[in-house]
């Protein structure tokens, strides 16, 4: 066991964990962020994906002891159950959520590109969300739902 004090989604956590666990493991177990989900556990599906520094990564190859000290965002911490945030928005509005368990990862891989480049081409779109694997609508309706937001957020 080993202090760990990251700050997630904006607030600073401190537990002693094993230093063996993988950040999806933490944020999932010890504070029951459940939407971030596990599906391959290899780094390919993107369904783990949390922000680590602004970044996206894939929470199931990140050990939490190498997030000490930095920052997380999980899909909890972008909108809220009474207000959702624009990407989020988005997606409902352009039919891009089917089953839902790619979602989070692919709207955390939107926040993190909208971030950087507020206005990204359809192919920037692509390129952002493919570490992303979406079994249930195909691209098209979410890169249709990034475009959006992206147009809703530059109002």
């Amino acid at each position: 066991m080993k202090k760990l004090s990251l700050t997630v989604n904006g607030k600073l956590i401190e537990r002693e964990v094993p230093t063996n666990i993988r950040l999806l493991d933490f944020l999932r177990d010890y504070l029951h962020l459940t939407g971030t989900k596990e599906g391959c556990g290899e780094g390919e599906c993107g369904a783990c994906t949390v922000l680590l520094d602004g970044k996206p990564v894939n929470s199931c190859l990140v050990m939490a002891h190498s997030a000490h000290g930095r920052e997380v965002i999980t899909i909890e911490g972008i909108g809220t159950p009474d207000k959702l945030h624009p990407i989020q928005e988005a997606f409902l509005e352009a039919g891009a959520v089917q089953c839902g368990y790619c979602t989070p990862g692919m709207v955390l891989a939107a926040y993190a590109l909208l971030k950087e480049n507020p206005n990204p081409t359809r192919e920037e779109i692509k390129v952002a969300i493919s570490g992303n694997l979406c079994r249930c609508t195909g691209y098209n309706k979410i890169v249709d739902a990034v475009e959006l937001a992206a147009r809703k957020e530059g109002k």
